[in-house]
């Protein structure tokens, strides 16, 4: 039987390695790196009693008992840990790139989303520092990645390498750069020194991202409502959209950076670009919704390769559209949503766009819904043709948007926001010093 390899560390110095794969890690495009010690989280209990509330929803996978368990003590993810590099990369600040000009009726995508998918992009960096650490210490050792995809508590550990707050609306903030980054984790079976966690509660008094929250799903102890966030209702969440948040959901199609948009930080500190790998890919960012009906699964996969959008599938991208046409209320995609509603094959999609010409309530509209209940075959859209008939009875077209504010909901946001001034903090005058 072949012993365990004994490798004799004790020639390295490893307070000068850390600030050595810090400096790789800014080389490759991470703007923060800080490193956390792999005690159990001191905040777990908040996150047990969210997934006890159901504020988890439909994402059963972050209630599992062995995640659950891995979520508490990073050492059940890897037993040999002995620190946990953690590392932010930026994406581009949705509140600072304007949507088009032109009249076409757009929908909106998340900013994270609007470039290539960094479950993609961020593992080949981390491997590559992985392979920097394995030459420097001359030999394997253990370790484990993510980006958003295991059973760790990314935030918790960021704000313990120092990295940035956790801000009210559950995102972390990272001065100088705002909420706009990626987190992504690496578990080490070496003894690199932590850093000082991040010490301070920047918000304050703010509460701009509680109050912009269209669906108020921002609850008092940092987290969220999933069940209500535009992000989980257009991403995660697989069936129909409820009803009461439709109006809501506004013209986002894919995530909501609505909470980030208004944030004072981000406002005043997040740069525009971010990450050239996570540049917008034409007209991404503001899709133009009559013509995202048209994608079959073909030209879906084709548009959203390599892109987040691709985990909404198919079925739920296009059920956003059709929710978002129906709040634009532009009476020229009347055609293109009489179309789907006869010929769309998902009946998810059918009801929603039965909802969506309900709201135009033109009486072009009426006549598709009409048309289509005579030969629709699925009893819950033939359900909504009928309730969105009964909405256009007798009732005046509803009045569009004001001009803008369709696709631009910080505008709509800020006014919101408005109604409490007197409670929001001045714009930051500068970051705190890097720690």
């Amino acid at each position: 039987m072949m012993r365990p390899q004994v490798h004799d560390d004790a020639a390295i110095d490893w307070h000068a390695l850390a600030r050595e794969v810090k400096a790789y890690a800014r080389e490759l495009g991470f703007v923060r790196a800080g490193i956390a010690s792999p005690e159990p989280i001191e905040s777990y209990a908040i996150y047990a009693r969210w997934v006890q509330a159901g504020y988890h929803g439909e994402m059963h996978y972050l209630a599992r008992p062995d995640a659950m368990a891995k979520r508490a003590d990073p050492r059940r993810v890897l037993p040999e840990v002995q620190s946990i590099l953690v590392l932010a990369a930026p994406y581009p600040a949705a509140d600072k790139h304007a949507a088009p000009t032109d009249d076409e009726p757009r929908g909106r995508v998340a900013s994270y989303a609007w470039g290539d998918d960094y479950h993609h992009v961020l593992p080949k960096r981390m491997r590559a520092i992985v392979r920097f650490l394995e030459a420097r210490v001359g030999h394997p050792f253990p370790y484990r990645y993510y980006t958003d995809t295991g059973p760790v508590l990314e935030r918790a550990l960021a704000q313990r390498a120092g990295l940035g707050w956790i801000g009210k609306n559950s995102c972390l903030i990272v001065p100088r750069y705002g909420s706009y980054v990626f987190l992504a984790e690496i578990f080490l079976g070496l003894p690199l020194p932590a850093d000082p966690p991040f010490p301070t509660d920047l918000c304050a008094h703010c509460d701009r991202c509680v109050r912009a929250c269209p669906t108020q799903a921002i609850l008092p102890n940092r987290t969220l409502d999933a069940r209500r966030c535009l992000s989980y209702l257009t991403i995660e969440h697989r069936a129909a959209i409820p009803e009461a948040l439709r109006e809501a959901v506004g013209t986002w199609v894919f995530g909501c950076d609505i909470c980030q948009m208004v944030c004072p930080w981000n406002r005043r500190f997040a740069p525009a670009q971010g990450d050239p790998a996570f540049a917008p890919r034409p007209e991404l960012p503001f899709p133009r919704l009559r013509f995202e009906l048209n994608l079959d699964e073909a030209a879906f996969r084709a548009k959203f390769r390599r892109n987040p959008v691709k985990r909404a599938k198919r079925r739920g991208y296009l059920r956003n559209v059709a929710v978002a046409l129906g709040n634009a209320r532009d009476p020229r995609a009347v055609p293109e949503l009489a179309h789907a509603l006869r010929h769309e094959p998902e009946p998810l999609v059918r009801e929603h766009v039965a909802w969506a010409l309900g709201q135009i309530r033109s009486p072009e509209a009426q006549a598709a819904l009409r048309a289509a209940l005579a030969t629709e075959p699925d009893p819950r859209v033939r359900a909504a043709i009928q309730a969105a008939l009964r909405a256009g009875e007798g009732a005046e077209p509803p009045s569009s948007p004001p001009p803008g504010e369709g696709s631009d909901p910080l505008r709509k946001q800020d006014r919101a926001a408005s109604g409490n001034a007197a409670s929001a903090p001045a714009e930051p005058e500068a970051p705190p010093k890097d720690p």
